[in-house]
C-alpha cells in the first residue's frame, strides 16, 4: 500500500501521536508511507520510523483576517496537490478538520487516489466559525470517507456535513509506548512511598485542570500520602502554577511539563484523573488504563464512556460535577483493594484498542469499494 498522511504538524498532541503511531505501524508492515505536514520538521515532537517518508510544506502562519486565511488555505492545497502528484498514493489520509478540508481541495479531480479524512474532536464542542464550518460541510462530500472516533461524532457528521461515508474507528493504543526526548525522570515529582494521582494533557481550558487542582486541594488533608502530578504544556501553565502556590500545594502538586517517556510516569501512578470539559477520544486515558492505572473521568462528550467500563475498570462522573469527582477520587484513594481490582481489568485496553485491531479497521476503509463499515460494526469490534 502506498499511503500519504497529511496533518498540520507532529507537535505534541493527541491526533499527532495517533498519526505517528499508525505511520510507524504501517511502515513496519512494508507499506510505503509518507507523512506530510504544514509545519517544518524542526517542530516535530513525535519520532517517525526511518522508513517513513517525510515532506514539509513550510506554510505555517495564522491571523491576518479572512482574506489571509483564504490565501493560506489555497497555498496549502496547491502545495499538497503537487505532493500528491509526486508521491501518487493509493490512499491519502488527513487528520483534523482543517487538514481534511485542504485534502479535499488538493485532491479534487486527481484520478486514482482514495481520500479519507478523520475528525479528532467532537465538532459541536469545538466550533470553528461560520467560514470553516461551511467549508467543512461541503468539502467532506468530496472525500471518499470521513472517519469519526465515536458514534456521537459520526451521527453529528452525518447530519451536519455532506460526508458520504462515516465509519467509526477509535484511536489505537501503542503497547509498549515508545520513548523519545525529552526524558524526564518521575523521581523529580514521585517520591518513594507516595501515591500519585496523575493527569495528562495540554494545559488549556478544555482540559479543566483548574478544577482537578481545586478538587485535590479539598482531598489533600485527608490523604497526606498522595500527590497530584499533571503532565503537559500549554497556555494555562502560569495560571495553574499560581493556583498551586495560592493553595500552598507546592509540595503536593507538580507540573513537570511534557515528557517523552510518559510510560514511566504511568508506571508510577496509582490513579488517573480526567477532568476535561470535552474530548474527542482521549489517548492518554487509554494509555493509562493499558498500563494498569484505574481511572476516574467526567463523562464528557466524547470518548471516556467508550473507554472506561464504569464500575469495572474505572468510574465515570456526571460532566462538570466537581463534588461527584471529589467523591469518586476520595473513594478510590481510600480503597487500595478497589484500585487493584480496577487496575487488573483496566489492562484489557491493550487488546480492546490494540494497534493490530484498529489498524485492520482502517485498512477496511482504505480498500472498501463501498461504505461497508458503520457505527455498529466499529463498536462491536472494540467491544470484543
Amino acid at each position: 500500500m502506498r499511503l500519504l498522511i497529511y496533518i498540520h504538524s507532529l507537535e505534541n498532541g493527541g491526533a499527532e501521536r495517533v498519526v505517528a503511531n499508525l505511520a510507524n505501524h504501517w511502515t513496519s508492515l512494508g507499506w510505503a508511507v509518507t507523512v506530510v505536514t504544514v509545519a517544518p520538521r524542526a517542530r516535530d515532537f513525535y519520532v517517525l520510523d526511518p522508513g517513513v517518508g517525510r515532506r514539509c510544506l513550510d506554510l505555517t502562519g495564522r491571523g491576518g483576517g479572512v482574506l489571509a486565511g483564504v490565501v493560506r488555505t489555497a497555498r496549502r492545497a496547491r502545495a499538497l496537490r503537487q505532493v500528491l502528484r509526486d508521491v501518487q498514493p493509493v490512499v491519502a489520509l488527513s487528520a483534523m478538520h482543517t487538514a481534511n478540508v485542504v485534502l479535499a481541495l488538493a485532491a479534487h479531480g486527481l484520478p486514482g487516489v482514495r481520500t479519507v479524512g478523520s475528525e479528532h474532536n467532537f465538532p459541536p464542542k469545538a466550533p470553528m466559525g461560520p467560514i470553516w464550518e461551511t467549508l467543512r460541510r461541503h468539502a467532506y462530500g468530496h472525500l471518499h470517507a470521513v472517519v469519526a472516533l465515536t458514534h456521537e461524532c459520526a451521527h453529528w457528521l452525518e447530519r451536519h456535513s455532506h460526508a458520504r461515508c462515516v465509519p467509526v474507528i477509535p484511536n489505537p493504543v501503542a503497547w509498549p509506548l515508545s520513548q523519545h526526548a525529552p526524558q524526564v525522570s518521575p523521581a523529580i515529582a514521585c517520591a518513594p512511598g507516595r501515591q500519585i494521582l496523575l493527569g495528562v494533557g495540554r494545559l488549556s481550558d478544555e482540559k479543566n485542570f483548574t478544577t482537578l487542582i481545586a478538587i485535590f486541594a479539598r482531598l489533600a488533608t485527608a490523604h497526606p500520602d498522595w500527590d497530584l502530578v499533571i503532565l503537559g504544556e500549554g497556555p494555562q501553565r502560569a495560571a495553574l502554577a499560581a493556583q498551586v502556590r495560592a493553595g500552598a500545594l507546592a509540595q503536593r502538586v507538580f507540573l513537570p511539563g511534557s515528557v517523552g517517556n510518559i510510560g514511566d510516569w504511568y508506571a508510577q501512578a496509582s490513579l488517573y484523573a480526567m477532568s476535561s470539559h470535552f474530548e474527542g477520544f482521549p489517548n492518554t486515558l487509554v494509555e493509562a488504563m493499558a498500563h494498569g492505572v484505574p481511572a476516574v473521568s467526567f463523562d464528557c462528550d466524547t470518548g471516556p464512556r467508550d473507554i472506561i467500563r464504569h464500575g469495572i475498570d474505572g468510574l465515570l462522573v456526571a460532566p462538570g460535577d466537581a463534588d461527584g469527582m471529589a467523591s469518586a477520587l476520595d473513594r478510590l484513594m481510600r480503597d487500595a483493594h478497589a484500585r487493584a481490582g480496577f487496575a487488573q481489568r483496566a489492562v484489557d485496553a491493550r487488546e480492546r484498542f490494540s494497534m493490530v485491531k484498529i489498524s485492520r479497521m482502517w485498512e477496511a476503509v482504505f480498500t472498501a469499494s463501498t461504505c461497508v463499515q458503520g457505527v455498529d460494526a466499529a463498536v462491536d469490534v472494540v467491544a470484543e
